[in-house]
């Protein structure tokens, strides 16, 4: 078996970028983060450029000329948003130039952006290193409405912890060919926050700004000079001004959407996931845009009511990007846009691997040896995996481990076609301070997709334990704003009061629950495993001799359930109309067939089975468990009073609560397998066409 071994230990905080931007009346906004070289002594930088561009999308066609260091990057997913009309895309390329550069840059033949850009070199005083020119986030473009005044914070981020300003450019020191003055806008400088206003007439509007790093002074006394900026990074937007049809708040972030600002650190062969979910009360969200790092995954926007989701991925591969790079995510409705969340993929570096280390790769494990003669005063009992129970052995001359591919919170990612095993050795230190060092060893084994010995492969589908490990499945059911996810069904109105229905007379009593929320969990951890329930049933009786459906091939049977949206990929929750249910008692019983699917592409998701328009349909790109089949213990359907604890054993939470005895997995018989393992079979034969 062909492998490619990959290792890098003691993490150094050292990225070098910086960003730069490019300007004109075709474009919708532009920066470049670059990064200055050092065999260069930093007169040459390695230019990394983000243009947004009016549809249709421009090609490459004259970025990269023959014999240049220059390398664009096309990507299956590109960025694109339809607001502002009649659209818009982002194209993205790399390219060596001076540090201080004047250009026009085009694009296709429809756009031409001027760049100017003084980035050094500049030797710092203290450390005699390089000054690392401010990064700047670019975000997708901007919206307002006459007559309501906004406020959009940019944002900027500077490696060597410098003063950030921003400006506008001055076209009397040649930052811009086209430099209009508008009265309506305002920059703060000392935050890099755009002021609109209100008072404009509706219509596009370039701006085109400078971003600065200065040192970081106390303030200085008025009759002596400001120092003078290390350098000066050019940063385009457009901003689009409408009709006003009011100034109501748009969309806000919710839930698990990262601070605007926050960084991220990335360890190579890491696969960063981020949940972005927005609420907007007035409008609906009919786009989630986003601007970021190129072969950012991102899934199909989901909404449920006025919650929009979307989830992130990126992996970080073997790459020549920043080790900075911004990610920005942004909503947009009909006529209102959410404030810009930018945040940060920081690059961690890698120091080089003391000699004589080696990280073998083999068929079920990867095998770890680390010399300790170069890692002075490191504590060696402090070293652990991803999963500190698996042993990590040490002498007074190395650092072994047995790492299995399966276990040990191994973790498995995408590279390219290939497969890449990651774990991380590192030091866990419970002591509050120390200045003692400490480890950060990435380790990865890589396997190529396919591998050939004649015209015959040999494919072994690996087990459903290995895969996904001891599966468990269980439910629980509360009234609404009950519960672990109390906050998104307090919310939730399956159906206004005033329309609810009591089935029966015989029923009608005061206590009575109108609704119910069924709660689906699985014990699922792994990166990208999804929690798929096919149908589930109500009945009157333990035995569920007769029965009727609630889901049915994941899908809403009839008008009794709707399914409430959460950031969680291991439980599922529906909200259940009672005056549905047609039973003519206070308890009720449910059962519910389940399974976990993984997708072996991060883009992807699993199959929606209630979006299937054919039986016949193959799922692709997915593995599956077993279907598993998980009945409830009674359920009661009359409210309880506050303090009363429930028949399953889940704690009352307030006025009314509802709980079924868990019924788990390894108690609940599973399905006939053979159709799932055809799926999978099919799945797997299917990729291998595609990859051949």
């Amino acid at each position: 078996m062909g492998v490619q071994v990959l290792a890098w230990p003691l993490v150094v905080a050292m990225g070098l970028v910086l960003p730069y931007s490019i300007c004109e009346a075709t474009s919708l906004g532009a920066v470049v983060n670059v990064v200055p070289l050092e065999i260069t002594g930093g007169n040459m930088v390695r230019a990394h450029y983000t243009v947004i561009s009016a549809l249709p999308c421009p090609t490459f066609s004259g970025v990269c000329q023959t014999g240049e260091d220059c390398v664009s990057y096309i990507t299956p997913f590109p960025f694109t948003g339809q607001i502002p009309t009649p659209g818009w895309c982002v194209r993205q390329w790399q390219k060596t130039i001076p540090s201080n550069y004047t250009a026009n840059v085009t694009l296709g033949s429809t756009v031409n952006v001027f760049l100017f850009l003084r980035a050094g070199p500049y030797n710092r005083s203290h450390s005699l290193r390089l000054n690392q020119p401010p990064f700047c986030s670019l975000p997708p473009p901007l919206r307002a409405n006459v007559n309501c005044p906004h406020r959009f914070p940019l944002t900027v981020k500077d490696l060597d912890k410098d003063k950030v300003r921003c400006r506008f450019a001055r076209p009397d020191l040649g930052e811009c060919l086209d430099c209009p003055e508008y009265s309506f806008l305002k920059i703060e400088e000392g935050t890099c926050t755009l002021v609109y206003n209100g008072k404009s007439s509706a219509g596009q509007f370039s701006l085109k700004l400078m971003v600065e790093d200065f040192p970081r002074y106390p303030p200085l006394p008025i009759n002596v000079a400001s120092p003078k900026a290390f350098s000066s990074i050019p940063l385009h937007l457009s901003l689009t001004v409408e009709a006003s049809s009011g100034c109501n708040a748009g969309p806000v972030t919710t839930g698990l959407t990262p601070a605007g600002g926050a960084t991220i650190h990335v360890l190579p062969y890491e696969q960063i996931n981020v949940v972005v979910t927005l609420k907007s009360e007035l409008e609906s969200v009919s786009e989630i845009v986003v601007v970021g790092p190129p072969d950012l995954f991102r899934t199909a926007m989901k909404t449920q009511g006025s919650l929009a989701t979307m989830n992130l991925t990126w992996i970080r591969g073997p790459n020549n990007l920043p080790s900075l790079l911004p990610l920005c995510v942004m909503a947009n409705s009909k006529s209102l846009q959410s404030e810009p969340r930018c945040i940060w993929l920081h690059q961690r570096q890698m120091e080089t691997l003391p000699p004589g280390t080696e990280l073998t790769c083999k068929k079920t494990e990867m095998n770890l040896v680390l010399p300790i003669s170069t890692l002075k005063n490191l504590i060696l009992s402090e070293l652990q995996l991803n999963n500190p129970s698996c042993n990590v052995i040490f002498n007074s001359t190395h650092v072994t481990a047995n790492i299995s591919l399966t276990g040990c919170g191994t973790k498995i990612v995408h590279s390219g076609s290939d497969l890449v095993y990651t774990n991380t050795l590192q030091s866990v230190r419970n002591s509050v301070i120390s200045r003692l060092p400490t480890l950060v060893l990435p380790l990865a084994c890589r396997y190529p997709a396919i591998e050939a010995k004649g015209p015959q492969y040999a494919i072994t589908i690996p087990s459903e334990q290995e895969t996904f490990g001891i599966v468990k499945f269980w439910l629980e059911f509360y009234p609404p704003g009950v519960g672990p996810f109390a906050n998104q069904t307090r919310a939730f109105n399956l159906k206004p009061p005033s329309q609810r229905r009591r089935r029966d007379t015989s029923v009608r009593t005061s206590n009575r629950l109108d609704t119910l929320d069924l709660h689906v969990f699985s014990n699922a951890t792994l990166d990208r495993v999804e929690l798929m329930v096919g149908s589930c049933m109500e009945s009157e009786t333990a035995d569920m001799a007769e029965s009727k459906y609630i889901l049915d091939q994941g899908c809403n049977a009839g008008n009794g359930s709707l399914e409430v949206v959460t950031s969680s990929s291991n439980a599922r929750v529906y909200q259940i109309d009672l005056s549905t249910v047609n039973t003519q008692v206070t308890t009720m019983y449910m059962e519910c067939t389940v399974y976990l699917c993984v997708t072996l592409i991060p883009s992807q998701k699993c199959p929606d089975q209630c979006n299937m328009t054919s039986s016949n349909q193959v799922m692709v790109d997915s593995l599956l468990t077993r279907t598993y089949t998980v009945r409830s213990g009674p359920i009661s359907l009359l409210s309880t009073s506050p303090g009363t604890s429930t028949t399953g054993g889940v704690a009352s939470a307030t006025i009314t609560t509802i709980a079924a005895p868990t019924t788990r997995a390894s108690d609940a018989a599973a399905e006939d397998p053979t159709m799932v393992v055809g799926l999978v079979l099919a799945a797997i034969h299917v990729l291998l066409q595609s990859l051949l």
